[in-house]
């Protein structure tokens, strides 16, 4: 399942669907279970910004999700998918972790999984410890100390689109000083990428060697053994950075690479996604609502080689010794 903080419908792939759409996914079974029950009448219909999209009915059904239980959540079946969904068999279903705005059930509004399940949890909170390379955690219903350094600063959630939109007060690149820009975003696992406004996108590219800006590629490129700039954003009274290490998105022709920053323009708002994510310990708090934001903590990976030797691994993410 994909945990989508950029959309709010619960939906899995499920034996409705034709064998054509469906192929090596795991398949929800309605009938299979004792606790489900159709909800007559309601339908749902989604399509994501990337142009894929599913729709489906609605059952009744209890869904346990990491220890975590809903005994009556509202399972959006698919009976239909697209193809990018079709052909991505590691993934069998979104869990929509957005407000519920921007549930698509119809003709009623049904409770997101969170909604569901959180007078039950210790916290009305969920944590996202996402990692660069590396498998990342989710915790509802607590914030763990381990994965975190300092203190959690916390800033304002606007819901009124169903998004998790917070406005940052600026920017800086690399150790330069920082440029003071309303920058109103939301923080969306759903995405990739970070996009921003292009006088933002310059004065970052400018200092890397190289770089320009693509049609073919459809946006920023650089020699892929260039030396990238952190790029922070400033959030309350803190600024939070990513590594330039992670703006090395992917490769795009044998020697250039597609940068993991790209123009919003064109968008109705600035978007932190996954690139972003991944450079922090990041509290979700729907019922204040209000996000907080901490350094992630460092892990320690001991590896022993074949002959013998220790290996000691340091990496910026999350955990314990491992």
């Amino acid at each position: 399942m994909d945990f989508d903080t950029g959309s709010s419908d619960f939906w899995v792939f499920s034996t409705l669907l034709p064998s054509s759409e469906s192929a090596g996914h795991t398949l929800y079974n309605a009938s299979a279970s004792k606790h489900s029950s159709l909800e007559s009448g309601e339908t749902w219909s989604i399509n994501y910004g990337d142009g894929s999209g599913a729709s489906g009915v609605i059952y009744s059904d209890r869904v346990v999700l990491a220890g975590v239980t809903a005994t009556s959540q509202a399972v959006e079946a698919a009976t239909s998918v697209s193809s990018a969904f079709t052909s991505d068999t590691q993934n069998d279903g979104l869990v929509g972790l957005a407000f519920d705005g921007l549930n698509t059930a119809s003709p009623s509004k049904v409770p997101t999984f969170f909604q569901t399940v959180q007078k039950s949890l210790f916290e009305p909170v969920f944590a996202s410890a996402l990692r660069h390379n590396a498998a990342g955690t989710y915790d509802f219903g607590w914030i763990d100390p381990s994965k975190y350094t300092g203190k959690i600063t916390y800033t304002p959630v606007s819901n009124s689109s169903g998004y998790w939109e917070i406005t940052a007060n600026g920017y800086a690149v690399g150790s330069g000083a920082t440029v003071s820009e309303s920058l109103t975003s939301i923080v969306d696992t759903g995405t990739t990428l970070i996009y921003m406004p292009d006088d933002l996108l310059n004065a970052y590219y400018s200092q890397v060697n190289g770089s320009s800006d693509s049609s073919d590629a459809g946006g920023w490129i650089f020699p892929c053994d260039a030396t990238l700039p952190d790029i922070s954003f400033e959030i309350g009274s803190k600024e939070f950075t990513v590594p330039g290490s992670y703006i090395n998105y992917s490769p795009y022709t044998d020697d250039t690479c597609y940068g993991g920053m790209q123009s919003s323009d064109g968008f109705p708002f600035n978007v932190l996604g996954d690139v972003f994510i991944k450079s922090q310990y990041i509290v979700w708090a729907p019922t204040v609502p209000q996000m907080g934001f901490a350094a992630p903590s460092r892990w320690t990976k001991i590896l022993l080689a074949a002959d013998g030797v220790v290996v000691v691994d340091d990496e910026e993410g999350y955990g314990s010794l491992m």
